[in-house]
């Protein structure tokens, strides 16, 4: 079984900045996601199996940094400027390598770990 655990997230306030991590039990290609109460599962980054590309949604892009700690098997979220629109349960998605650099849709994902909850206050 693939063992994905998000951890970092916690309460802070608009202009902030929080480090999530997720470490995994192996190398694949990941993706981030959030969701808020009442809404769906949204696209923030990805990263390809190498960790030579990265993409971001467009509320996130120039605020949020995706990364990979390949000693640790471990990918990192780094999130500036937060906003409260920032306020979701974050999740960590993996799949097995393919040739498509990252996934920007839920069901491309197979593994998922279980969210850490980030508070943006105003």
């Amino acid at each position: 079984q693939v063992h994905l655990v998000e951890s970092g997230g916690g309460l802070v306030q608009a202009g902030g900045s929080l480090r999530l991590s997720c470490a995994a039990s192996g190398r694949y290609t990941m993706g981030w996601f959030r969701q808020a109460p009442g809404k769906e599962r949204e696209f923030v980054a990805g990263i390809s199996w190498g960790g030579e590309r990265t993409g971001y949604a467009d509320s996130v892009k120039g605020r949020f940094t995706m990364s990979r700690d390949n000693a640790k098997n471990a990918v990192i979220l780094e999130m500036n400027s937060l906003k409260p629109e920032d306020t979701a349960v974050y999740y960590c998605a993996a799949r097995t390598f393919s040739t498509v650099n990252y996934y920007i849709r839920a069901s491309d994902y197979k593994y998922w770990g279980q969210g850490t909850q980030v508070t943006v206050s105003s």
